[in-house]
C-alpha cells in the first residue's frame, strides 16, 4: 500500500521508522505509530530505545506534548531501551506537564519495568501493565471533570 492510500484510510495514524545502519536488522529499527484517540494520543513504540534512535523518538513526542493532549507511551513492543531512551520519556513527561497535559506508559515486559523502578522514573511517568488501566484512568479522569 503507497503511504497516501495508508495515509487517506488513517488520517490520525502516523509512522516513523528510524534506521541506525544502512542495512538495518529488524531489532534496531525503531518503529513509533501514533493514533488519536478520543481521551488521549497512543504512541506505540517498538524495536530499540537507544541513543542513536532517542532524538527522533524525542522530536516526535515532544510535537505531540506540545498539543496539550494526554499522551500514553506504549512499550510492550520495545526489544531494549537504554538511559538515553528513558531521559526522552522523562523529558517528554516534563514537556507534556509544560502544556498541561500528562504522559503514561503502558508496559507489561518486566525488565523495561523493572528500569522504570530502578531510575525511580516511575515517580514521575506512571507505568501500568495495560492499555484497559489507561483507559479506565480516563474515563474516571473525564467523570470528574
Amino acid at each position: 500500500m503507497t503511504d497516501s492510500g495508508w495515509a487517506a484510510s488513517w488520517p490520525d495514524t502516523a509512522v516513523l521508522m528510524l534506521a541506525v545502519s544502512d542495512a538495518p536488522d529488524l531489532d534496531d529499527v525503531l518503529t513509533v505509530l501514533v493514533r488519536h484517540e478520543p481521551d488521549y494520543v497512543l504512541v506505540t513504540v517498538a524495536g530499540e530505545v537507544d541513543f542513536a534512535s532517542a532524538p527522533g523518538l524525542r522530536e516526535r513526542l515532544f510535537t505531540l506534548a506540545a498539543a496539550g493532549r494526554p499522551l500514553v507511551a506504549d512499550l510492550d513492543r520495545v526489544s531494549f531501551i537504554d538511559a538515553a531512551g528513558l531521559g526522552v520519556l522523562a523529558d517528554a513527561a516534563r514537556q507534556a506537564a509544560a502544556h498541561g497535559a500528562s504522559l503514561r506508559v503502558v508496559c507489561a515486559r518486566r525488565r523495561v519495568r523493572r528500569l522504570f523502578g530502578l531510575t525511580q522514573l516511575d515517580q514521575a511517568v506512571p507505568v501500568v501493565a495495560s492499555l484497559a488501566e489507561v483507559q479506565v484512568a480516563a474515563g474516571a479522569d473525564a467523570e470528574a471533570v
